[in-house]
Order: structure tokens, then C-alpha cells, then sequence
């Protein structure tokens, strides 16, 4: 892993911000409790238990979560269930729901991409497939978690009785929903896998670049070829 490049000052950012966040769902926590909102003290204390999730998966699995990966992962789960659901983001701001889908859409690209090129890159997995085919899966890949995040709605909003299926544009059903969902998380995994193919083909510097390099870097035994 290449170290001298990058400050440590620089690379402890992330873990910082990362913490700070991880803060504020502490008070939010804190908050509930003094005013008796149990149903929210639960809700908040899940979300803080997502956000050690990614850095307990690290030592469990033994594999080195590069801190821009950490801090991605908290900040989505602060912005769609601290904000979005226990302080009511999604009803305040119409364009919060559209963001953050558009956002998954990257992620789970990111996802994707790392999934597949470990397998391309392990020795002991006999695959060798082209950039295109490893960006194309990224994005289906990212696309399908997508849509079965929609279903996933449709049925806790139709067996349960939730509204995960927010009204857009005078549209009850929730279907206008659903779709801009759809087409933002088609999106973003669009921009994350053309992004990934241009690394793997070109070798290019971008921030999606960068922090793959870094996974890489940071698992040197995932893609060891001895």
C-alpha cells in the first residue's frame, strides 16, 4: 500500500468526518430518550449499529475497508434513515429521496465493480473477463439490488402499512415514485461503471479510480497471484 503519497493527516479526514457523524446519531439518541420517544430511541440506536457495521465486516473478514469506503457507507445511512426518517427529510425536501437513490445507485456500482474484479483478479478463480463485461455487471448489478429495493417497498408499504412509497406529483399510488427511483439509481451505476471501465481500460485518476486503487492496495492477499 502506497503510503508516502498521501499524508496521514489527509487519510485520517474521512475517519474523522466519519466519527463526527456517527456523533450526532448520539445525540439524536440522547434527545429521544430525555423525551420518551422509544419508537425513534430504537429506530436511532439500529442506524448506529449500521454505522459500525462496515468496520466490524473489516476485522471480521480481515480486509482493509479504505476509510473513503467507510465514510460513504455512514454518510449514506446518516442522510436516508437518521435525517431522511427520523427527522423527516424526505417530507421537508422533495428532491431528498431522488438524491440519495441516485447516491445507492453509485454505491452499489462501487459494489459491484470490486465484487467482480476480486474474481477476476484471484488466482484461484479461473475468470478473465474484459473491462466492458466487468463494468456491465457492476451496473446490473447495482440496477438489480435497485429494483428489488423497490419491491421491498411495495410490500411493506402494502403488508404493513408503511409509506416507503412516497406521493410525488399528485400521484397517490406511489408509482411516479418508484420510477424516478428507478431511473436515478439507473444513473448513477451508469456513471460508476463507465467510470470503472475507463480505469481498467485507460488507467485514468478519478475519485472512483483512486479508491479502488486503494481496496487493491490495502488487499494485497484478495489478489496475490502467488
Amino acid at each position: 500500500m502506497d503510503t508516502e503519497q498521501e499524508p496521514v493527516p489527509a487519510r485520517s479526514i474521512p475517519k474523522r468526518l466519519a466519527i463526527a457523524l456517527q456523533t450526532i446519531i448520539l445525540v439524536g439518541l440522547g434527545f429521544s430518550v430525555y423525551e420518551q420517544q422509544w419508537l425513534n430511541t430504537v429506530v436511532i440506536v439500529s442506524i448506529l449499529l449500521l454505522t459500525i457495521l462496515p468496520a466490524l465486516l473489516s476485522r471480521r473478514l480481515a480486509i482493509f475497508i479504505p476509510p473513503e469506503f467507510e465514510l460513504a457507507t455512514i454518510a449514506f445511512i446518516f442522510a436516508a434513515l437518521f435525517l431522511g426518517e427520523t427527522r423527516n427529510y424526505y417530507d421537508r425536501y422533495w428532491w431528498w429521496d431522488i438524491a440519495l437513490h441516485a447516491t445507492s445507485g453509485g454505491l452499489l456500482g462501487i459494489l459491484g465493480l470490486l465484487l467482480v474484479y476480486i474474481l477476476n483478479e484471484t488466482p484461484r478463480v479461473d475468470l478473465h473477463m474484459r473491462p466492458g463485461f466487468v463494468a456491465f455487471f457492476a451496473f446490473c448489478f447495482s440496477v438489480t439490488v435497485g429494483a428489488l429495493w423497490e419491491i421491498f417497498e411495495f410490500a411493506m408499504d402494502g403488508f404493513i402499512g408503511t409509506n416507503m412509497q412516497k406521493p410525488m406529483f399528485d400521484d397517490p399510488s406511489g408509482l411516479t415514485d418508484t420510477m424516478w427511483d428507478l431511473i436515478v439509481d439507473t444513473l448513477g451505476a451508469l456513471v460508476v461503471a463507465t467510470l470503472g471501465y475507463v480505469y481498467m481500460k485507460r488507467g485514468s485518476k478519478s475519485v472512483i479510480a483512486r479508491w479502488i486503487q486503494r481496496f487493491i492496495d490495502g488487499n494485497p492477499r484478495l489478489f496475490s497471484r502467488q
